[in-house]
Formats: C-alpha cells, sequence, structure tokens
C-alpha cells in the first residue's frame, strides 16, 4: 500500500453517526486509501472518543466535526428532530472550518464524499467548488423505493386496491414488504423525513454510490441508473477485505465500534461441530419487547441447536430467568462481537437475523442462510429479498398482536438447519459468496466502478 505522503487527491468522508452507517463507509475508505487517494474520515467529536489507538496510525487520517453534542453524542438530546436540527447547524458551520483549515495544507480537500442521510453537506461541499459524492449505505431495492416515494410514484398511504406493488426492476411487492415508515404511514415520522430527504438535492451530485453489488440487485440498479442524471455505480460489498478478496493487508474487522466487543464467542465456538450453531443478532437499535424475548428463548430452546445469541447490556434484563442456567453449554449470551469474525466461523449453520442491511450482506458474502425477523425501516424489504430473490432464507411470520411465536421461530430455524429446502438455501448463499468475492476482486464490477470514481476524482485534481 502507498504512504499517506505519496497520495494525491485527497476525499474528505462524512458519515452518518451509528454504526450501521459508519461500518460501510470506513471500509470503503479503505478501499479508496489502497486506490491511491488521500482519505480523512471525519466522525462527530462524541464517536471519536470511541477509536482504537491502532486505527490512528492507519492508512486513513481522521478528524472531527461537531453535532453540537460533544460530550453525550444524540443521548444528550434524546429527540431526533432536534438532533438533526443542530447537526445541520453546527456540522455546517464545523464542516465550514474544518475545509477552510485543509484549503491552504499540503492537501487540500478534492472530494467530500457524504452519507446520503446528510444533504446539506454537498451544500456545503458546492460552496467551495468541491466535488460531492453521496453514499447509499442501504440496499439500492429499497433507496429505489424511497425514490418512488419521494417523487410521487407511489401515493401514500398505499390502499388494497394498490396491491401488488410494482417498481421496475423489484419483484412485486405487498404491503408487508415494503419499509416500516411506508406501511405504517405515520410511524417514526422523523426517521420518514430522514430517509426521504436524501433525494432533496441529489440532482447536484456528481456521483452517486450504493453499497451493494451488481450482480446481487441488477435489475433495479439499472432501473434506477435510468432516472439518475449522474452515474450511479455499485461499490460493494463494503465489508473487511479478508472475508472477501483479501487485497488490503491487515483489514480483518470494522475498526469503530461503538459497543465493547466481547471475543468469548470465537473460543466458544471452536468446540462445537460444523453448521451446529445458530447465530442470533438483531444489531445496535432494535428494542424488543419483554413478550418478544420470551418467545424467542422459548422457540431458540425448542431446536436443540447450540446457540450464540448477542443480546446488547440494555437488553439483558428482558431475558427470561435461568434460561442462561438452563441452556448450560449449549448456549452463550454475549453483549457485542465481530460479527464477520463469527459468521466467517464454519460452527454457524444459520444466522437468526433483523435483516439490517449490514448484517444482511455480510451473511451473502460469507455464505450463511437466515431466519429473516425484521423489525423496522429497511429491514422488512431486506428480509422479502432473502426469501424470495436471492432464496438464502426465510422470513417469520408475525401474529396479530405483533409477536412471533416460539413455536414460528423454531419452525423457521429447522427450515433452515434441516432438510432439502434447508440444503438448497446454503447452496444459494455460497454462490452469493462467490459472486460478492468476484465484485471486489480485480476486474469485478465494484473494483472496476472504484477504479472509475478515483480516476475521475485524480482527473479533477489536476
Amino acid at each position: 500500500m502507498e504512504k499517506k505522503a505519496n497520495k494525491r487527491g485527497h476525499v474528505l468522508v462524512i458519515p452518518y453517526s451509528t454504526q450501521g452507517h459508519i461500518n460501510p463507509m470506513l471500509q470503503f475508505s479503505k478501499r479508496l486509501s489502497s486506490k491511491g487517494l488521500k482519505a480523512t474520515f471525519a466522525t462527530t467529536v462524541f464517536i471519536s472518543e470511541t477509536m482504537k489507538p491502532e486505527l490512528l496510525n492507519s492508512e486513513i487520517d481522521f478528524d472531527t466535526i461537531s453535532d453540537g453534542c460533544d460530550k453525550e453524542g444524540f443521548f444528550a438530546l434524546g429527540d431526533i428532530d432536534d438532533y438533526l436540527v443542530r447537526l445541520q447547524a453546527v456540522g455546517s458551520k464545523t464542516l465550514t472550518e474544518l475545509i477552510i483549515k485543509h484549503k491552504n495544507s499540503p492537501h487540500p480537500i478534492d472530494c467530500i464524499l457524504y452519507d446520503a442521510f446528510l444533504p446539506w453537506v454537498l451544500d456545503v461541499a458546492q460552496q467551495f467548488g468541491i466535488v460531492g459524492i453521496a453514499f447509499f449505505t442501504q440496499a439500492c431495492a429499497v433507496d429505489y423505493i424511497y425514490y418512488y416515494v419521494h417523487n410521487g410514484l407511489l401515493s401514500l398511504p398505499i390502499s388494497s386496491s394498490m396491491m401488488p406493488i410494482v417498481i421496475p426492476g423489484l419483484p412485486l411487492l405487498d404491503l408487508r414488504d415494503m419499509p416500516s415508515f411506508i406501511y405504517v404511514v405515520g410511524s417514526y415520522p422523523s426517521h420518514f423525513k430522514l430517509v426521504l430527504n436524501q433525494f432533496s438535492n441529489i440532482d447536484k451530485a456528481d456521483f452517486i454510490l450504493v453499497n451493494t453489488f451488481y450482480k446481487l440487485e441488477q435489475e433495479v440498479v439499472d432501473s434506477m441508473s435510468k432516472v439518475m442524471t449522474q452515474p450511479l455505480l455499485t461499490i460493494g460489498p463494503t465489508i473487511p477485505s479478508m472475508c472477501v478478496d483479501k487485497r488490503l493487508e491487515n483489514d480483518k474487522d470494522y475498526d469503530l465500534n461503538l459497543f465493547k466487543l466481547d471475543s468469548t464467542s470465537t473460543c466458544w465456538l471452536t468446540t462445537k461441530p460444523p453448521c451446529s450453531v445458530v447465530y442470533v443478532s438483531f444489531g445496535s437499535l432494535a428494542n424488543l419487547t419483554s413478550n418478544q424475548m420470551k418467545e424467542l428463548a422459548r422457540g431458540l430452546k425448542q431446536t436443540g441447536f447450540h446457540l450464540l445469541w448477542v443480546v446488547r447490556s440494555s437488553e439483558l434484563p428482558k431475558v427470561p430467568h435461568g434460561f442462561i442456567e438452563e441452556m448450560g453449554d449449549k448456549a452463550l449470551i454475549v453483549t457485542w462481537i465481530p460479527q464477520t469474525e463469527v459468521l466467517a466461523n464454519e460452527a454457524i449453520g444459520c444466522f437468526f437475523t433483523h435483516c439490517g442491511w449490514n448484517s444482511t450482506i455480510e451473511a451473502l458474502c460469507l455464505g450463511v442462510p437466515m431466519v429473516a425477523m425484521p423489525q423496522w425501516a429497511d429491514q422488512t424489504t431486506d428480509a422479502k429479498l432473502v426469501e424470495d430473490v436471492w432464496k438464502v432464507g426465510v422470513r417469520v411470520n408475525v401474529r396479530e398482536d405483533g409477536i412471533v411465536s416460539g413455536d414460528e421461530i423454531e419452525r423457521c430455524i429447522r427450515q433452515v438447519m434441516e432438510g432439502e429446502q434447508g440444503i438448497e438455501m446454503k447452496r444459494n448463499a455460497m454462490k452469493w459468496k462467490e459472486l460478492a468475492v468476484e465484485a471486489v476482486c480485480e476486474g469485478g464490477s465494484s473494483d472496476k466502478n472504484i477504479d472509475e470514481l478515483v480516476s475521475k476524482i485524480l482527473a479533477r485534481c489536476k
């Protein structure tokens, strides 16, 4: 890899400050650095406090902008509307200061790569005549649905007479297949506004990047590309290189974790037979009810399989009393783990997941079939793709009271772990794993797109 001093073309990367958005943008920054660009990753002051010391000596530079909540981050306000208003006001000011700071340095900022959740970053970039690149962290299918709603091509609320929902490049969709902000009109209005505002000034961006790979979402990528006024490039999967092409030295994990990692799972997994463990995780944001946790524990226990269950510290009190003792060595509960390392372990037979996009694409890249139990946002659409398009898993059925029963959980896990259907899902998962590796290897679709992007950035720096 090149040394920082030899790099040309300075890209400033601005992520939205949640784990699911930081991870892919940090990984992509590593890719850009490996291609010869100088990459500076700018987090909020609060997030910067969680960085590993070794990150500061990496091929990427780090800097900060302020969200106006330097001591406690989002938690200082607790209200998403208030936070986003302050983030834009203070973030715009401190981003401007950061650009000016670099202006007379040996490496002025040539390009800003921003999370599409933060369209105001593009406005700041344009004030300085800097190239602006929008980075969509979610599936292209989900992005295109939001595009349709934002542009009035899909009217809300969706009535039964509109079924099935037809969007070019996507399978026929039922209401439950749509992002939750759409099928439950009025739910999470602040988040709904956030996802639609991704397109508020997208026509002014110089490039659009999507965290997917072409063969995974070929039809919808082609369809969305036709309505965009600028190049739409697939550049994923943005997961650690050691999980796919192994071309980035020492790129084994995501490096910047907002939760404390527990490494005991790795040792525990070495004692389990191949494909014998059900891995359960609902990501960094989902909060299950106590009743749902009770049913989940019951269903997991009834399967009889080994169990590795990630339960965040805040959720631990919801685990049924006595469950850990009853399971003994059959189960291990941890608070947070290096997920790609776990999914790559041969002991894992299936991933019981909320179907967040990062988790979904990690499972696809590592050949692990899934049981999908989506909670909100884009997860319902991801679950549709997992079950009906990529055919690498099964989606749970939800009762009218909103609970997934223990019996349903057991049924779905057995469907993936046992029998002919399970074998077929595993076969499909391995196919997608091969295609993901192909995309990021030299000459693959994503690799070519990244090379094209880098060459165009460098051309504008001359």
